[in-house]
């Protein structure tokens, strides 16, 4: 589980990542597997990203950067 104080460099680790890789879709599952971290920090990143507009789901349930098109 993540830490408060971990939280922020979490953020600025997936914000990276598809900062790197624009195209990057990612299924919650995957992103778990990707960052080694548990579904709860899992859903509480994605959810803070998406709450950001860095991040979208789509409607097959992959993440992909909010400022690109489908």
């Amino acid at each position: 589980m993540i830490r408060d104080n971990n939280f922020s460099e979490w953020i600025r680790l997936v914000q990276s990542e598809y900062a790197e890789m624009p195209g990057l879709q990612l299924s919650k599952r995957q992103a778990e597997r990707l960052w080694n971290i548990d579904p709860f920090s899992a859903d509480v990143i994605l959810r803070a990203l998406e709450q950001a507009n860095f991040l979208r789901r789509t409607p097959n349930d992959m993440y992909v950067r909010a400022d690109l098109g489908s």
